[in-house]
């Protein structure tokens, strides 16, 4: 059987795995906090059929080899944690963050999630949390009969009372780092979850120690462009297209020589 075949389908599965992302970037060009993945790919292994620096007597030598590839394969999705644009929405509980960190929310298992989505809401006590429900961590109360409630850009949370003069203090919203942000496991609803591969989080108040700082009444959209997405597609699809016009080449190369008489 014709080697071609199999290394033509390993580019169309590696193809179609890199549709998949690209389609994924497009369904959340509109998602609040969503950062575009990129396909990552390598060439699999290859058969040496003459190894270069071989001896062929006489003292000379073969300056070069013969491989053979065995086509590719999809080996990571990483997400690309660049800046997205900045869109005022006049919400004062709608915060984004400018530059580097996350949101820490506490998951109902206990455990705390991250993200960038910073769209909060107001639970039926007053609690900051995201459309899911969960707590935004450090757990931050407003008062009912708060009239304004302000967010500092480094993360102050303060409301004006009725017949108090000086704004309350209501807590201090504190942002989670990582070594390694493309290590983070997604895990859907806008959040993404530790792993070893991202290492332990650096916690502390925006602003601080290259931190980013808090926009209040401002959320951060999504940084996928879909003008570079369909050219992504595009290239992907003709890639799709010429493997498969592989196979059916060699799939004729193999059909001439079943026919071919003595």
């Amino acid at each position: 059987m014709m080697r071609s075949l199999w290394t033509a389908g390993t580019g169309m599965v590696a193809q179609q795995a890199n549709i998949d992302v690209i389609a994924n970037n497009l369904a959340n060009v509109s998602t609040t906090g969503f950062k575009k993945m990129r396909t990552e790919f390598q060439d699999l292994i290859y058969q040496t059929i003459r190894q270069a620096g071989a001896t062929t007597g006489n003292d000379n030598m073969l300056p070069t080899g013969v491989q053979m590839g065995h086509g590719s394969r999809q080996v990571a999705t990483q997400h690309i944690f660049t800046q997205g644009s900045l869109q005022s929405t006049g919400n004062s509980l709608d915060v984004a963050i400018q530059g580097d960190g996350f949101f820490q929310i506490t998951m109902p298992d206990g455990t705390l999630g991250y993200t960038r989505d910073g769209s909060f809401k107001k639970d039926s006590q007053g609690r900051i949390v995201t459309a899911e429900g969960y707590f935004l961590e450090p757990q931050i109360t407003i008062p009912t009969n708060a009239t304004e409630v302000t967010i500092s850009a480094e993360g102050v949370v303060t409301a004006k009372i009725p017949n108090q003069t000086d704004p309350q203090n209501l807590g201090q919203i504190e942002i989670a780092r990582f070594v390694n942000p493309a290590g983070l496991d997604s895990i859907g609803s806008n959040l993404l979850k530790e792993t070893v591969a991202s290492g332990t989080p650096t916690v502390g108040n925006p602003g601080t120690d290259g931190a980013g700082t808090l926009v209040q009444k401002y959320v951060e959209m999504s940084n996928v462009q879909v003008v570079e997405e369909m050219v992504n597609m595009i290239v992907a699809q003709r890639a799709y297209e010429l493997n498969s016009k592989a196979v059916t080449t060699s799939d004729e190369m193999l059909s001439t020589a079943n026919t071919m008489k003595r």
